[in-house]
């Protein structure tokens, strides 16, 4: 057999799936192959979506037009935004979601997506002619042929778990590996490792003592993932739990550090600093007498919790006499044990900002394959590539995101400039321009670009368009309403703010710590107007109005900070400098520049090893 595509992606997790949708909505002709059609988008580690700035993630991938902010909100079963305490760029939307669920939400969608077909098999072999990938063959002996391809098997590429001094082939337990399609690849002088990630494990909620742990409550305001849902949650909510391991926990773990692959030598490959194992934790932080564990469900309706906190891939012995040494899990019972898992990944600075590879015309890389961890990061890759190739079917300008427009752009540059030696994760501190790059705004920031190439609807634009007429009326009101001092100030003493002295615009006012729009708007009826006169979505109106107002002066200093910044990318040195030839450059820059082969200055400046005199003779050398 022999079929024909603009567009195929090579497997069916989270980028797979962002990438797939985002092709056929966009009118490519797209197949999507996955190894198992009941494992789409499946959480192979916590079902859970969002957290510190990948919650902003979603919310960018919402607002382009991708469906992960829809099926999470679909599938909640718990949310809640992270660091509120702290200013709004800290904060991070996360929920808990129905495994089972959100697979078959995501099957829905797909299934109904016009252009896209589903396929279920296993590729083995790319086809490639004069550097140009132009099809591929699958372990059925099938053979594509498409335009572009985007790989994004995750985990899956000679994967091998690791429980103790057991070693078992696979992407994901009970998954089979896959096979040959590695060295497919590698033959055409594209570079790869191996990387490590674990996962603890799930524990049959029955058993657990949950009088003896801290309950961890939702929340149920109007908060959620996309900017298209509002109403009620879904589905039922639950609770998620806490504890912290002890002295005798770890005295056990430490019985079994023999045993385990990550210290006995069993594995090599590259390991996660940020999420690390619980007998890392211990090795790492001696002196800590306690960590502390998340007890999160894994469903409605399923008795399967996930023990966050407690990754490991010790033997099964250890892993469950610890965790028993812990009151509430005095008679645990498990349904699978934790493990660790080593796969090939390629190296990302290979690729060039819309994620096609340099080495191999039309091929795009995304999600775990490219050394990222976590299923935002795959996702928010995954909806660039498809994007792109879409765009490299059918003529278009490269769709790219910059630091100071998206955390996927800070993602995708930091993983093509800098590459990776870990795992890569996103953190808020990883974005520089991050009062920018609010939970709140992304809408704003990136549906108009997604309504320019054809992805975002006309409802989610005609949306978008009412809320910025309303956030807008109600902060010019602010700007343009005077108040005199016999109106409100008894109303200032109660709310715990200095009384005013004379009159002021509304605006200075609202500037104030202890004033939110809400509670000075129930004390001037003219203020409450405005209000009153939002029908749809008044609370995240009234929300953005108020960061906007409170935070100008932070917003738009960044944003005079970013501007200046963006006339070093705007010098564009691609294929301009013999960089071997450079004798003027350091040494280092040499090589990283020559490997790299940066698109502007201000990406060369990113580049490791490249120093501010290095930047300065691109500069002089690029101005002649």
């Amino acid at each position: 057999m022999d079929f024909k595509y603009d567009v195929i992606v090579i497997g069916a997790g989270h980028a797979g799936c962002e990438a797939a949708a985002a092709a056929a909505n966009l009118g490519s002709k797209t197949c999507l192959i996955t190894m198992d059609m009941n494992k789409i988008a499946q959480m192979s580690c916590n079902p859970a979506i969002g957290g510190i700035a990948k919650g902003q993630i979603v919310r960018e991938i919402d607002a382009l037009g991708g469906y992960t902010g829809l099926i999470t909100d679909k599938t909640a079963i718990q949310f809640r935004m992270l660091n509120r305490s702290k200013g709004p760029a800290m904060w991070s939307p996360r929920a808990q979601c129905d495994r089972g669920k959100f697979i078959w939400a995501w099957r829905e969608v797909l299934e109904n997506i016009p252009n896209l077909h589903i396929w279920q098999d296993t590729v083995t072999e790319l086809i490639v002619k004069d550097k140009e990938v132009i099809g591929l063959k699958t372990e059925w002996d099938v053979t594509f042929h498409a335009k572009t391809i985007i790989l994004t098997a995750g985990t899956f590429l000679n994967g091998l778990m690791h429980v103790g001094r057991t070693k078992v082939a696979g992407g994901r337990i009970a998954e089979p590996a896959s096979y040959k399609l590695t060295e497919s690849i590698a033959q055409h002088g594209i570079q790869y490792d191996r990387m490590k990630t674990g996962t603890p494990v799930r524990i049959d909620g029955r058993s657990v003592r949950y009088d003896l742990m801290e309950k961890q409550d939702g929340e149920s305001d109007f908060h959620k993932f996309s900017f298209m849902n509002i109403g009620e949650r879904q589905l039922k909510q639950l609770n998620c739990w806490t504890c912290f391991t002890n002295e005798e926990v770890h005295e056990v773990l430490r019985v079994g550090l023999p045993d385990s692959p990550l210290f006995n030598g069993q594995i090599q490959s590259i390991g996660p600093r940020y999420c690390p194992s619980i007998e890392t934790k211990i090795v790492t932080f001696p002196e800590k007498e306690q960590h502390q564990l998340f007890l999160e469900p894994e469903g409605e309706s399923t008795q399967e919790y996930y023990l966050n906190g407690f990754s490991s891939s010790l033997p099964l012995d250890i892993q469950l006499g610890a965790l028993k040494k812990i009151p509430a899990f005095k008679d645990l019972v498990l349904y699978r044990p934790g493990y660790a898992i080593e796969y090939d990944f390629f190296d990302p600075t290979q690729l060039t900002h819309t994620l096609e590879s340099k080495v191999i015309r039309n091929l795009f890389f995304a999600g775990q394959v490219n050394g990222t961890t976590g299923y935002e990061e795959a996702a928010g890759q995954g909806i660039i590539a498809g994007i792109n190739a879409h765009i490299n079917c059918h003529g278009g300008n490269a769709f790219t995101l910059g630091r100071d427009e998206a955390y996927i752009g800070v993602l995708i540059d930091d993983l093509v400039t800098k590459g990776v030696d870990e795992p890569y994760r996103m953190f808020t501190s990883r974005a520089e321009y991050r009062i920018l790059l609010r939970q709140d705004d992304a809408d704003v920031r990136l549906t108009p670009k997604a309504t320019a190439i054809g992805l975002a609807t006309k409802e989610r634009s005609d949306l978008l368009a009412a809320k910025q007429e309303a956030i807008n009326s109600v902060i010019e009101f602010a700007e343009s309403y005077s108040i005199k001092p016999a109106l409100i100030n008894d109303t200032l003493e109660l709310l715990g703010t200095t009384p005013l002295q004379q009159g002021c615009k509304l605006i200075t006012l609202i500037n104030r710590p202890q004033i939110t729009l809400t509670n000075i708007a129930e004390h001037i009826p003219a203020f409450k107007r405005v209000l009153d006169k939002i029908k749809d979505r008044k609370e995240e109106v009234i929300e953005a109005a108020e960061i906007q107002i409170k935070y100008k002066g932070y917003i738009d200093r960044e944003r005079m900070i970013a501007n200046k910044l963006s006339r070093l990318e705007n010098i564009k040195i691609k294929g301009k400098f013999d960089y071997a030839n450079l004798q003027s450059l350091s040494t280092e820059a040499r090589q990283k520049l020559a490997k790299i082969n940066p698109e502007t200055i201000a990406q060369a400046s990113r580049i490791p090893g490249v120093s501010p005199s290095d930047i300065n003779v691109l500069l002089v050398l690029a101005s002649k």
